[in-house]
């Protein structure tokens, strides 16, 4: 079993699904409200467990009664959150998300103590591979990264200014459409490789600049695509760490991440192994 470490946020989302999302200024009523364990850094993680790794999560959430709540999926798939720091001044990350009924969604993110994890609650060797993203302080990301003695995947997402250290560091790095064009040309200049996500259209894998393999998702119905990308990152992170051609990784990915789409809610809605094996028998 491949063994991961996850260094990043916990969030616990409050999802109100509507009849179309929001314009500027704009009420819209009739919606519906559910509460389910989120943040990048934990959903990545959830996604990696149930697809075959042994993940360790470290975090940092409030002392608070929304923790428990937080960190209650991660706990029952038998992550180990021993690196989950309870914050005694702030509360636990909260993400608001607005649904619409195609699965489209608007996020506003209130990080609460995600944004108090810092470089000296890390291990100062990370010895598995590591999947970090950026909704923690970046400080603490890069210490992340430099501290990794082996296989790095940086999320570079929500897009933000990173060393060209990290860049160069990481193993794999996976961003959407509006990310790469954040970065631009120097998502290619380390020696890893590079997967840009286009939603429903698929995802391509580039070396140093040149595609290598795409991979286009299954058709489904999708409800809710809150956590689909970052059930895509788990997946890649796991598919290529078991020894996956970069093809056969991004179809596991895509599979993944277009399950995670059918259902609601970010961690509930992250799919298992045999969930992903049986959609790509069915799609050969």
């Amino acid at each position: 079993m491949t063994a991961i470490t996850v260094v990043g946020s916990i969030n616990l989302d409050f999802v109100a699904t509507g009849p179309r999302l929001p314009a500027p200024g704009e009420t819209v009523t009739g919606a519906t409200l559910a509460r389910h364990p989120g943040g990048k850094g934990a959903n990545q993680a959830l996604a990696a467990q149930r697809l075959g790794a042994d993940v360790a999560m470290i975090g940092r959430v409030g002392r608070d009664a929304l923790a428990e709540e937080a960190l209650a999926l991660l706990i029952e798939a038998d992550v180990d959150v021993g690196g989950v720091v309870a914050d005694d001044a702030l509360a636990t990350g909260v993400a608001l998300i607005a649904v619409d009924p195609t699965g489209e969604n608007q996020i506003v993110v209130a990080a609460g103590a995600n944004h108090a994890a810092t470089p000296e609650q890390l291990p100062q060797r990370i010895e598995t591979p590591l999947i970090v993203q950026l909704e923690l302080p970046i400080d603490t990301v890069e210490a992340a990264v430099g501290r990794a003695t082996g296989f790095v995947c940086a999320n570079l997402a929500p897009a933000a200014p990173v060393s060209e250290g990290l860049l160069r560091r990481a193993d794999l790095i996976v961003v959407n459409e509006t990310e790469a064009a954040f970065y631009g040309e120097l998502l290619h200049h380390g020696g890893g490789r590079v997967v840009i996500t286009r939603g429903a259209r698929g995802a391509t894998l580039y070396h140093r600049g040149v595609e290598q393999a795409w991979a286009t998702p299954p058709r489904v119905t999708a409800v809710d695509a809150t956590g689909a990308g970052d059930c895509f990152v788990g997946a890649i992170a796991v598919a290529l760490l078991e020894g996956m051609a970069p093809a056969d990784a991004l179809n596991f990915a895509c599979a993944a991440g277009a399950l995670a789409a059918t259902r609601p809610g970010a961690q509930l809605s992250l799919p298992t192994r045999a969930e992903v094996e049986t959609i790509l028998e069915q799609n050969a």
